[in-house]
């Protein structure tokens, strides 16, 4: 008499920081890969590390986000140029070409009508009303417009190492300033208790 087959053992409960770690983790891979090398080499890295980004959110969160595919995208066609052409500038015009199609579609969206995030963070934003989501969507349009001319007067007048610090260390810090902000009025708007999460940037 044949044993009954084992039942599957139980998918583990992703980390919580996962979500951030592939959101920011191979722009600190780049960073790191640059300082020891160059930003040739770093850009390859970059590459490597934001397809690696891809796979594991498809294994351990089991989707991957449109704002992953997005920058994965945008770093393998833009990482391409650079190291085609030998030209860094490139890889700098990145997080401008992200900034502007996220503001432009949130912009788009809130003429329609439409909050866009509210397709994509619905399940961490329960709660919150359509008003709330409304404002949510401009805020983070206006922010991703700022970003995008402020990436471009950072490219046009900081070297690449002080760019790169600044991108990694000073805008990184900005948006969770940004983010923190916007609790208040998510919570006067029917959000949770529970703190809201950060769009990922390019």
């Amino acid at each position: 008499m044949t044993a009954p087959p084992s039942p599957p053992a139980p998918r583990t409960t992703p980390h919580p920081a996962l979500p951030l770690a592939l959101d920011y983790g191979p722009l600190l891979v780049f960073f790191l890969v640059y300082r020891l090398s160059d930003v040739f080499a770093g850009t390859l890295a970059f590459m490597f590390a934001i397809g690696a980004a891809v796979l594991v959110s498809r294994w351990q969160l089991g989707r991957v986000s449109p704002m992953l595919w997005l920058s994965a995208i945008l770093v393998i066609g833009f990482g391409g140029l650079t190291l085609y052409l030998h030209d860094e500038r490139f890889i700098q015009f990145k997080p401008t070409v992200i900034y502007a199609l996220l503001s432009a579609l949130l912009f788009g969206g809130l003429f329609m009508g439409r909050p866009l995030l509210k397709y994509l963070l619905e399940a961490a934003y329960e709660g919150l009303s359509e008003r709330g989501w409304m404002l949510l969507s401009r805020n983070w349009a206006i922010w991703f417009a700022a970003m995008a001319v402020t990436n471009e007067v950072m490219r046009a007048t900081l070297s690449f190492d002080a760019w790169l610090s600044g991108k990694l260390w000073g805008v990184s810090i900005a948006t969770l300033v940004f983010a923190a902000a916007n609790v208040p009025m998510l919570m006067r708007h029917g959000l949770g208790s529970d703190p809201a999460p950060i769009p990922p940037e390019g």
